[in-house]
């Protein structure tokens, strides 16, 4: 099939799905069609359909499939994942541009990779948690450590700064180390176990990745150093706890701030911001194993009561 009989066809299909009688308010431009993509999307389109927002005024597309858009000009892009959002920010689309479901780092990654700034035209919702809140889901979970461990990478190492002074205000002693990439991440694990009463787990490929997170988990159990994670798979390899944001919950957040620039003619916030809403889970078998009273429900009421008082 020819380019131009392959573009008619797309755009016959467009018009037959009912597309073309409304203008595209808000377009969706998705990393991949996976099962969190999805959900994603699927709850901030509801979510607008509740606001007053029809769901014919919303377009989703790939990053794939981003050249078939032509120069159509929606009010509001929401990229999700990391390739949609890079490749957002190196075209010359003047569109404001908000990205969703990549963590801070790899947020940062794209602002240095491209000429975007951070701005009512460019933001972000971050995917990690904030690490103050982190630093208090530690301390309602583990109230005996005062240790805390962190392997940084070269993406996570941005943190550092925040979380040196967090963790000195909180009475945290932090000890860390810098796994560097084609490194071998051992030594820099052991160093930061032997130190450490908790493990806490940044989201880095050069750390945490599918070659090197039964070992990390191995080690900190053998070490009872427990490991606090940034994802449900984690917990149910073998860390005790993990505190993140599901699909629907930053669909809904991301949602709110389209209504804002579709409805009420708000900008996007100038800085990044991160998720509102969370979701702890907890290891059961390795909290027991350590001797920790602790449940998903208590401690995100904990959490939730915490960051409500004045």
């Amino acid at each position: 099939m020819g380019r131009h009989l392959l573009h008619l066809v797309l755009w016959l299909s467009w018009l037959l799905s009912g597309s073309a009688g409304a203008a595209t308010s808000l377009l969706i431009v998705s990393s991949e069609r996976s099962a969190a993509y999805v959900e994603t999307a699927e709850s901030l389109i509801v979510e607008l359909e509740r606001g007053g927002i029809a769901r014919n005024e919303v377009h989703q597309i790939t990053v794939n499939e981003l050249t078939d858009w032509g120069d159509r000009s929606p009010r509001l892009i929401v990229t999700l994942g990391f390739e949609a959002s890079l490749a957002l920010a190196m075209s010359d689309i003047r569109t404001p541009i908000l990205s969703a479901l990549l963590p801070r780092s790899s947020f940062e990654r794209i602002l240095r990779s491209s000429s975007r700034k951070v701005s009512s035209q460019f933001s972000a919702i971050y995917l990690d948690q904030p690490l103050s809140r982190q630093l208090e889901l530690i301390r309602q979970a583990l109230p005996s450590a005062r240790r805390l461990g962190v392997l940084w990478g070269p993406d996570s190492q941005t943190q550092a700064p925040s979380l040196r002074a967090l963790t000195q205000s909180a009475g945290f002693q932090l000890t860390e180390s810098v796994v560097a990439p084609e490194e071998p991440l051992f030594p820099a694990l052991k160093r930061v176990l032997d130190e450490a009463d908790v493990l806490l787990a940044f989201a880095d490929p050069v750390v945490f990745n599918g070659n090197t997170v039964q070992n990390i988990l191995l080690a900190s159990f053998r070490a009872r150093v427990p490991l606090v994670a940034f994802s449900p798979a984690y917990v149910r390899a073998g860390a005790v706890l993990a505190l993140y944001v599901t699909p629907n919950q930053i669909g809904q957040q991301v949602a709110s701030l389209a209504r804002g620039v579709l409805l009420q003619g708000k900008s996007l916030p100038i800085a990044p911001i991160y998720a509102q809403n969370f979701t702890v889970a907890v290891n059961e078998h390795v909290a027991h194993s350590l001797g920790l009273n602790i449940t998903p429900d208590g401690l995100t009421g904990q959490l939730r009561k915490r960051e409500l008082a004045p």
